[in-house]
């Protein structure tokens, strides 16, 4: 069993669903994003922000797999303040949803000051609400941004044990484990962290608090990311054990830390009846439904 703890399903297919149940993927975390244009308007985000807790766990749950989110302001849209202001409205009633593990994906992008502004209230807000925060660390002088981004978490009283930093690489991944935090990785083709770069973390540093992910989204990104990770440090010797943390386990313990999510929630799963509607809308486009008659997986006609 994998656990993809970063990946953002709204911008994939139902077919992307599918294959990742079928490598064994059992439950995914989608954070909070940004389209790749700009919003204009908060209805946006409200739409957004709803469809997580809404669409996007029904979609999942029909194809036998668990879906969690984030909610958060991300870095990139921090910057139009007057919007940001409105959005830090919206997030208290998303927040304490069914679901939502973390406040999340947040942190820095340009680290300048709108994007502090806003990172540091939503640290505010994770503190008041007693929750996780899932850290975005800058693209560009990475290993400054992440060593701020950890210097302001604690500055506003969380803890490392709640607080999953993102994106990590070579450059940042000692200080990060040094410090306490949960160190995540996405596997992302041609950037960020590469899978064969992945094994060799792994085997230097071990398991504890290492965890992998896809960050798939709109880009060219892979949603296998997490299995095909898992094979190759399997191929590459590294212990069973490990894989095991790095993939599943580590997300398991620190995002279950929020209450929302139980590995019983796809231990024990309720039957899928693709019969059943979400608003009125199915996944279904005229397909035959699949209707399980009990937890074994068999179907009936």
């Amino acid at each position: 069993m994998f656990i993809d703890p970063h990946i953002h399903m709204s911008a994939r297919t139902t077919d992307d669903y599918l294959a990742m149940r079928q490598a064994g993927i059992v439950a995914v975390i989608e954070p909070a994003f940004w389209f790749g244009q700009p919003r204009t308007n908060v209805g946006s985000f409200q739409d957004y922000f709803s469809s997580l807790v809404g669409w996007e766990r029904f979609r999942a749950s029909q194809l036998g797999i668990k879906h969690y989110c984030t909610i958060g302001l991300n870095s990139k849209e921090a910057n139009n303040e007057a919007l940001a202001e409105q959005v830090m409205e919206l997030l208290p009633l998303y927040a304490c949803k069914e679901g939502v593990v973390a406040i999340g994906e947040i942190g820095y992008d340009d680290m300048n000051e709108a994007e502090d502004k806003y990172f540091r209230l939503q640290l505010e807000l994770a503190r008041e609400l007693n929750m996780l925060v899932m850290i975005h660390t800058p693209h560009r002088d990475k290993k400054a941004g992440t060593s701020r981004s950890m210097d302001v978490c604690l500055e506003h009283g969380l803890k490392p044990s709640q607080v999953v930093v993102d994106h990590n690489n070579e450059e940042t991944v000692q200080e990060v484990l040094d410090r306490g935090f949960w160190a995540a990785f996405t596997i992302y083709p041609q950037t960020k962290m590469g899978n064969a770069r992945m094994v060799e973390i792994v085997r230097h540093y071990g398991s504890d608090r290492i965890i992998v992910d896809s960050s798939a989204d709109w880009g060219i990104s892979d949603p296998l990311a997490v299995p095909k990770t898992a094979q190759l440090m399997q191929e590459r010797g590294i212990p069973e054990a490990y894989i095991r943390d790095v993939c599943y386990q580590n997300a398991l313990t620190a995002y279950s830390q929020s209450g929302q999510m139980h590995e019983s929630d796809w231990l024990n799963p309720p039957l899928i009846d693709q019969r059943e509607v979400y608003s009125g809308n199915s996944i279904l486009r005229g397909q035959k439904p699949l209707i399980e008659s009990r937890r074994d997986y068999a179907l009936i006609e």
